[in-house]
């Protein structure tokens, strides 16, 4: 096995000196990638309209460019789904990576096109591999397969020549046949549509597979994990995969469940990486097992600007380069890509926790949101889905706030919703079915989540006491002026204070 880890590191050798040289050499390898954005866009009809020919530099980037977010985006989006090319990027944009947004769009349709398959997702995950060897030589990862757990996709009601989906379904139906060697499932359960049918498949088809690593988002995870010992009868993962090592997860947060993982899969030598990949292209990797934060990946074609959050809705906002941002700050993250998104918004915020070399965590959204179970609850939402509900129950609101109900061994997930009413629902439990049917409609990623129960359980009602929050407020002094009742929480740190104060 050590032959084998020598002879992949003398293979990546090259790519491992081009990552310590943006590690050290940020401003010139992000500068460079801008050219080469530009340089491929110019004739493409945003490049023509802005004029990329004679843009010679980030500053004059900035300027003449202005930040979008997905509303700006959408009218191209259509026409690329209907087939046109050259739009934003040249050539044919084939694929779109599907996800909810926060606008009146039920969904969000990313283009993906195949310089981004190639040079950005993929080599994110050949990136991801290689700084695990580098990170655990002595690793046994190449021994086995990773067990890939993956969405579906569907022919683009637009044309025939597109599809749409989950990124990870894109990227498993386009990797080459010998990936098949070291990763399971077998790509036609990977794509399978129907979730308890997937779910029962994978389980059949990997339990006499030697896997040695698990790579996906924990909470859809977690169901299948339970699944398959339930159905084996055995009492942890290593029972059934005794060379499992590694588990390269992403998409929510990791800290709600790695006590569970721990109990499922009870061996110090168990490792967890954090990447951050999204429908827009692979951000970072973990790169040093025993600290929190992703190192950046400067080289995967994509230009990063960072904007302060005190800049966010501004009409000309600015944004600071690479070698300009500082740790500890909260910033938006903006993105230029050879997907075609140029100086675009992507929702996130990050934070820096070391420069140079820079290394981030994901600190949470723009907006309001819940996405504990991969769900991306927005704030829109919850909203305008109270506001159905309302009229049709004659209920009315004071104030109210939601949070994750955390996964146990015992349990799904679930939203705790927290209300102080000022007239309250005759019906209290047809008022929550019918917040649930409306936050579905709404929301395609919440809908998949709680599609028969698999992730997401009912959500749960608390009714407040009268002037829970007006108090809450008080103890916190945040009473008047612009201080708000923060609606959407990913934690529990805010709900858990007003529970206990409601005991009182």
């Amino acid at each position: 096995m050590q032959i084998i880890n020598n002879i992949f590191s003398l293979v990546h050798s090259k790519r491992l000196t081009q990552i310590d040289r943006f590690r050290s050499n940020p401003k010139e390898v992000q500068s460079e990638q801008l050219n080469y954005l530009l340089t491929r866009a110019a004739d493409t009809e945003f490049g023509r309209k802005y004029d990329f020919k004679t843009i010679k530099s980030a500053d004059e980037y900035r300027s003449r460019v202005p930040i979008r977010d997905y509303d700006s985006l959408m009218p191209e989006v259509i026409r690329l789904r209907q087939g046109e090319e050259d739009l934003l990027w040249p050539g044919e944009i084939k694929y779109f990576a599907k996800s909810s947004g926060t606008t009146s769009s039920r969904s969000k349709f990313i283009p993906v096109s195949k310089d981004a398959l190639v040079k950005c997702h993929y080599q994110g995950g050949r990136d991801t591999v290689l700084i695990y060897n580098e990170l655990s030589p002595d690793n046994k990862l190449m021994s086995g397969k990773t067990l890939t757990l993956g969405g579906s996709h569907q022919i683009n009601s637009f044309s025939n020549k597109s599809v749409y989906g989950d990124l990870s379904a894109i990227l498993i139906d386009n990797l080459p046949l010998w990936t098949d060697f070291v990763r399971t499932p077998k790509r036609k359960i990977s794509l399978e549509p129907e979730w308890e049918k997937k779910m029962d498949l994978i389980t059949k088809s990997t339990i006499k597979d030697n896997v040695t690593a698990l790579a996906g988002v924990p909470s859809w995870f977690m169901v299948l994990l339970k699944n398959i010992l339930q159905y084996t009868g055995k009492n942890n993962l290593l029972e059934i995969w005794p060379n499992l090592e590694l588990f390269i997860h992403g998409g929510v947060s990791f800290a709600p469940y790695r006590s569970q993982y721990q109990e499922l899969i009870p061996t110090d030598r168990m490792n967890y990486l954090e990447t951050y990949n999204a429908s827009e292209g692979f951000f970072a990797i973990q790169d040093d097992l025993s600290v929190q934060g992703m190192l950046l990946m400067l080289d995967l074609k994509i230009f990063f600007e960072f904007m302060p959050l005190s800049e966010l809705n501004k009409e000309h906002p600015t944004t600071l380069l690479i070698d300009e941002v500082q740790t500890g700050v909260d910033y938006a993250l903006v993105i230029s890509t050879n997907g075609g998104l140029w100086r675009y918004l992507i929702g996130d915020t990050i934070r820096f926790v070391s420069t140079y070399p820079h290394k981030i965590i994901v600190s949470g959204r723009t907006k309001h949101f819940i996405n504990a179970f991969g769900e991306e609850l927005m704030i829109e939402n919850a909203e305008s889905a109270l506001h159905d509900v309302c009229e049709e129950t004659g209920a009315k609101l004071r104030e109210y706030t939601v949070a994750p109900i955390y996964m146990n061994s015992d349990s799904k997930g679930a939203h705790e919703w927290l209300i102080e009413f000022e007239n309250e629902p005759s019906d209290k439990q047809r008022f929550m079915e019918l917040l649930d049917a409306r936050l579905r409609e709404r929301n395609s990623d919440y809908d998949a989540k709680r599609y028969k129960d698999i992730t997401l359980d009912m959500p749960r009602l608390v009714v407040a006491r009268p002037n829970l929050f007006i108090d809450w407020m008080k103890q916190r002094k945040k009473l008047g002026g612009q201080n708000k009742v923060p609606r959407l929480a990913n934690d529990r740190q805010y709900i858990d204070q007003l529970l206990e104060l409601n005991k009182a």
